[in-house]
């Protein structure tokens, strides 16, 4: 077998390109099949290339490798893997390393050239940053419902565009709404629609749900000639238990852990032994995967608290095995991708998740605060006349705001499971509500951290997502829905062009609480700046209207109102300020009911 040194390294959990080990490569007249199957008996390669009868697999090592060359193998056929175990059972899987798979519900691996794409976003790998002083406003995107040629109903299915057609619609209005990054849920094969491929089968697998896998490399392709980035949901901690799948998969414990106690999920599904290394290895070249053949800028790590702690549980101890993972996984990827960004989704208190490995770190770029996230929404909730007792809601993020790099989301976890809808949560009638999300947004992007929200939300959608339904794009014949889709357009490029709004993210020198202890009137205001750049954001969260409050500011100066809650194109009442002179460090404004402002110094004395 070539690639010897390989070999070594998947034994010893160091390899992050493993998919060149193993998988059905084409070569020549045929294809050469390699699988890990330590606890084989033996392995014959079954498929339409041999009518199903087998053709039987040398074992190559005593590390349980079991590779044979096919000759006359095409693209696009289907095979297994049938595996004898010690028992004599027999069992047929699906290709671990498989890189593409029958649509669902077959279960086969399909044979696929990945080899020959024509990329050409050289440019946009040369130059793409992790964008920590730059703006990141990251667009989650279930790819399926987006948009659907056909919905799904109880009585027949519905019907999805491409990887190639969806790109034509989604990259022109993600450009035209002002994001700077596609994270698309998970797309590696999985079995059941409704775990929106976070109970996956095929790690290397692009789901053929939207087409093959150069169709993807279309997309991203195109993505990036939009100089859009493209974040992949990765999950690394657990595996469905259909049979074609991973679990028991020559027979024995290859991928999950053979302690029954610790093997299974709250998921019904299988937690990844990560302190195997040749699991390690599989887990490692997975992500590795993506960023080599599809040029993807970044990767969502999903459930990232049962990677610290088992079963995402701090009084069940920390996972060393799983953490020296992640550690591994996280520096290799950067040392081998430069510009890529890393991000955990991980609910605990957890230190220096951001942080180098060197700095006793896990090495991610970003993390989720979803500290932020809880509080806000919880703010958000309560009776206007109540939120004064709870006024820490708002201000406590900025208590550690700086321990991490932080991406404030609002992502799909928020809008299913009769969670309602972002909107939906705040408390008021439609109007209220309206006014209050729009200053929920202003607080958002004005506070620091990075951006995400979830396909829907920029519709001030009620209706809560559906994996089988498209958006309710009709939504926006509507003048309230359609203006706030105009705010938030608005707001995003706002965010783009003002550089005081991200360069100092990650460092207290970008902002500063003018208006902190105001509980009884539940009004805050706060600047963010860099340089002599200065922006004054107010935010009242009551309906009391104010005329000429008092705002502290840091220099004293003419300051113009970039964009206001209340402007009546955005289906306000017009109560706004145009520009303003502070006097005496402070500037009088008027403040409608829930609404907010941002204003920027233009002149200082």
């Amino acid at each position: 077998m070539k690639d010897q040194w390989l070999v070594q390294l998947f034994h010893e959990g160091q390899c992050i390109e493993a998919y060149k080990i193993f998988g059905a490569h084409i070569l020549n007249n045929g294809a050469v099949f390699s699988v890990y199957a330590p606890n084989a008996k033996t392995v014959e390669v079954i498929g339409d290339f041999n009518h199903w009868q087998g053709t039987k697999m040398e074992r190559i090592s005593d590390g349980g490798i079991f590779n044979q060359y096919i000759e006359g193998v095409k693209e696009l056929e289907n095979y297994k893997y049938r595996i004898e175990t010690k028992e004599g059972k027999i069992i047929d899987k699906a290709d671990p390393y498989a890189f593409y798979s029958e649509l669902r519900p077959g279960t086969s691996s399909k044979v696929f050239d990945l080899n020959g794409y024509d990329w050409h976003d050289n440019y946009w790998l040369k130059y793409r940053t992790n964008g920590y002083d730059r703006p990141v406003n990251i667009y989650e995107v279930h790819l399926g419902s987006w948009k659907l040629k056909k919905d799904f109903t109880e009585e027949e299915d519905g019907s999805y565009y491409t990887y190639e057609e969806i790109a034509d619609q989604l990259i022109p209005y993600v450009k035209k709404m002002g994001y700077t990054h596609i994270e698309l849920m998970p797309l590696m094969e999985h079995p059941y629609d409704g775990s929106w491929g976070y109970q996956p089968t095929g790690y290397f697998s692009a789901t053929s749900r939207y087409g093959n896998p150069k169709q993807l490399m279309a997309l991203i392709d195109q993505c990036h000639q939009n100089d859009i980035g493209v974040i992949f949901d990765f999950v690394p901690v657990h595996f469905v238990h259909d049979q074609h799948g991973l679990s028991e998969f020559d027979g024995g414990y290859v991928y999950e852990y053979p302690q029954e106690e610790r093997r299974y999920s709250e998921w019904g599904t299988s937690y990844f032994d990560l302190g195997k290394e040749e699991v390690r290895s599989f887990m490692m070249s997975s992500a590795s995967f993506w960023l080599d053949y599809f040029h993807v800028d970044g990767i969502r790590y999903d459930a990232v608290s049962h990677l610290i702690y088992w079963q995402g549980n701090k009084h069940h101890g920390i996972n060393d095995g799983a953490l020296e993972f992640v550690k591994r996984c996280n520096y290799h990827l950067h040392s081998r991708y430069p510009g890529i960004i890393l991000i955990a989704e991980d609910s605990t208190d957890f230190t220096n998740v951001t942080k180098k490995t060197t700095e006793n770190g896990l090495d991610f770029d970003y993390k989720w605060d979803l500290g932020w996230m809880n509080d806000t929404l919880k703010y958000m909730a309560k009776d206007p006349v109540y939120r004064q007792y709870e006024h820490a809601l708002i201000t406590f993020s900025m208590a550690y705001s700086f321990n991490e790099r932080f991406i404030l989301p609002f992502s799909h976890d928020e809008v299913v499971h009769s969670k309602k809808t972002i909107i939906d949560k705040i408390w008021g009638n439609m109007h209220q509500k309206m006014a209050q999300l729009k200053t929920l947004y202003i607080y958002m992007f004005g506070h620091p951290g990075k951006k995400l929200n979830f396909m829907g939300n920029e519709l001030a959608e009620f209706k809560e997502w559906d994996e089988k339904k498209s958006l309710g794009w009709n939504i926006l014949t509507y003048p309230i829905h359609d203006a706030f889709h105009h705010f938030m357009q608005d707001l995003h490029r706002l965010y783009l062009n003002e550089i005081a709004m991200s360069k100092f993210d990650y460092d207290l020198l970008g902002f500063q609480w003018m208006v902190v202890d105001d509980n009884k009137q539940s009004v805050f205001a706060f600047t963010r700046r860099y340089e002599k750049d200065i922006l004054v954001f107010v935010l009242n969260f009551t309906e009391n209207k104010h005329y000429g409050y008092m705002v502290p500011v840091p220099v004293n100066g003419k300051y113009i109102e970039l964009i206001n809650t209340d402007q009546d194109i955005y289906s306000g009442g017009n109560f706004i300020n145009g520009a303003k002179i502070s006097e005496n460090y402070s500037l009088q404004v008027n403040i409608a009911p829930f609404a907010s402002m941002i204003f920027k110094c233009s002149v200082s004395n």
